[in-house]
């Protein structure tokens, strides 16, 4: 789940899906010889154009529930539908990839995806205690920012009239919503623990006819533990991929 907030970095022309994805796509954007065809284009297009909508209405409701109860508190409720139905749709972004018209790691990017979507749903809303932590509106905040940015660049990218200004906030922004969204991750988990391991959630024990035990309460310790490897490794490769884009987008404007 620490790559979760890496999808602030990098990845393929509208392939899509915490703070960028990390890595794969826009790495491998200079080896690929060419982009998808014209219909796979159109359909990432409507795809892209769908999802930054989706998270636009997302920010927009954060901002009029702020604004209707003069508080930041418990804001989750007000975006809970759209925020469960726009991060399961960056599943499609899995298919991309593995039909081959985003050119993405499919393991990667399943990887990704899916520790979102674990965290929506096996987290965020399996443990309804942890709903009302301020904890989840940091992450909710670092996700809907960096979506519509991230989504935007796909959208504009595979239009090829991509803006400086949103290639700047894709490739920088996330210098501060990265740590943004895994720290609202990891408060949202280590606040979810004690409730896990008092109802003994989605937890098998022995004896069963299965002769096999699970503890989700210390698998959930595990998932928090290896953020410690992911983080700095993901943060100073996006550090890296931001020097190497906008360097070069800076040389390419001198020339113009």
């Amino acid at each position: 789940m620490a790559a979760v907030a890496a999808t602030t970095a990098t990845k393929g022309n509208g392939g899509g899906g915490g703070g960028g994805r990390a890595g794969a796509g826009e790495g491998s954007g200079a080896r690929r010889k060419k982009g998808p065809g014209p219909v796979a284009t159109a359909y990432l297009v409507i795809y892209n154009v769908v999802m930054t909508a989706g998270w636009l209405v997302i920010a927009v409701g954060l901002v009029r529930a702020y604004l209707a109860k003069g508080s930041y508190h418990s804001l989750y409720y007000s975006i809970e539908k759209p925020l469960k139905f726009f991060q399961t749709g960056a599943l499609l972004e899995i298919l991309h990839c593995a039909i081959g018209i985003v050119p993405s790691s499919v393991v990667l990017t399943s990887f990704q995806v899916m520790s979102r979507v674990f965290l929506i749903w096996a987290v965020t809303h399996s443990v309804k205690e942890v709903q009302s932590e301020d904890s989840v509106l940091l992450f909710v905040i670092a996700w809907t920012i960096t979506e519509i940015i991230r989504y935007s660049f796909y959208t504009f990218s595979l239009l090829n009239h991509l803006p400086y200004l949103i290639k700047w906030a894709r490739y920088t922004l996330f210098i501060v919503l990265y740590p943004m969204g895994v720290s609202g991750e990891l408060l949202t988990i280590y606040a979810a623990l004690p409730f896990v391991r008092q109802a003994g959630l989605y937890s098998i024990s022995l004896p069963n006819k299965y002769n096999f035990s699970f503890d989700y309460y210390a698998f959930l310790i595990l998932i928090m533990i290896s953020y410690i490897p992911l983080f700095p490794q993901l943060y100073f490769h996006m550090i890296h991929q931001r020097r190497k884009v906008l360097s070069h987008a800076e040389e390419h404007k001198k020339f113009e």
